[in-house]
């Protein structure tokens, strides 16, 4: 991402989680009444003409994005029942988990961490929309060629004593291997109890002839976005840097199992297509 530029991928990821809102018949897999009102108006404008919602294509991107988000909130909520009152969002975006969660009595303080450029960006859209600062929450920028993850956390009231809940979605394909492991090294400084999700995308040669082709047009597109793709595993490759780093997998769905999860029996026709991206939940 270029330094002084929000994150252009976050921004099309907002409007999908907000296309979902307003183009898919509830039940919602995410619920997010938030999501089109923190949008950018030329950006909630492009939503609301609802155009080639229902392509195959942009319905089954739609469909990933607001199950990966639902399924990161909903092993959260796990968490919380476990006892885990940190949660740290590693890339946040354009996120509006910090307006809508249900779990204020119990304490729940959220890290919000994301380049500056990219927070400064969310936060003018938070006054524009005339929405209130969430509570119990703490923007935390990272510019990760220069700053330590950890030092900003710590700098930004986080305790590596407690346990905490990191969501890092939407980021790992754009890493280099060094930075993932790098990262995940520090998330398992955490104290037992710890739990973490993220997705990942299977790489090329491990896909059918019709997923290379949809693989290659969106690579381009990030590309040329200046956020290009770098990262892909394949699932036994993700337990072994998962357990080298101390993490244990819990869940590793597959696009199957993701579809069978949160889209069997819908009647509007959001599915999920093809095999190519995993969701995972590891615990320390």
């Amino acid at each position: 991402m270029e330094q002084k530029i929000p994150s252009r991928t976050a921004l099309r990821v907002a409007m999908r989680r907000a296309m979902h809102q307003i183009a898919d018949t509830p039940p919602l897999v995410l619920d997010d009444s938030y999501a089109l009102q923190l949008l950018p108006r030329e950006a909630a404008a492009e939503v609301e003409a609802k155009e080639n919602a229902h392509h195959p294509v942009s319905s089954s991107m739609r469909a990933f994005m607001v199950a990966r988000s639902r399924f990161a909130e909903d092993e959260f909520a796990a968490a919380v029942e476990r006892g885990v009152r940190q949660y740290v969002l590693l890339g946040a975006g354009l996120d509006t988990f910090a307006w809508r969660h249900p779990f204020r009595e119990q304490g729940v303080e959220i890290f919000e961490v994301d380049h500056p450029a990219t927070q400064t960006w969310k936060r003018g859209l938070v006054e524009q929309a005339g929405m209130p600062e969430p509570a119990a929450t703490r923007y935390v920028a990272v510019d990760f060629e220069r700053q330590s993850l950890a030092g900003r956390l710590i700098e930004c009231g986080f305790d590596l004593s407690r346990p905490a809940f990191f969501t890092w979605l939407g980021v790992v394909p754009y890493l280099t291997r060094e930075a993932f492991r790098s990262t995940l090294a520090f998330l398992a400084e955490n104290s037992v109890g710890s739990g973490l999700v993220f997705d990942y995308s299977l790489p090329r040669e491990a896909l059918a002839e019709n997923e290379r082709v949809f693989l290659d047009f969106l690579a381009a597109r990030v590309a040329q976005a200046g956020e290009p793709f770098r990262l892909f595993f394949l699932p036994e490759e993700v337990r072994s840097e998962l357990q080298s780093s101390g993490w244990r997998v819990t869940k590793d769905l597959d696009g199957v199992a993701i579809h069978d999860a949160f889209f069997r029996g819908r009647s509007d026709g959001l599915a999920l297509r093809g095999r190519a991206g995993h969701l995972v939940s590891a615990r320390k």
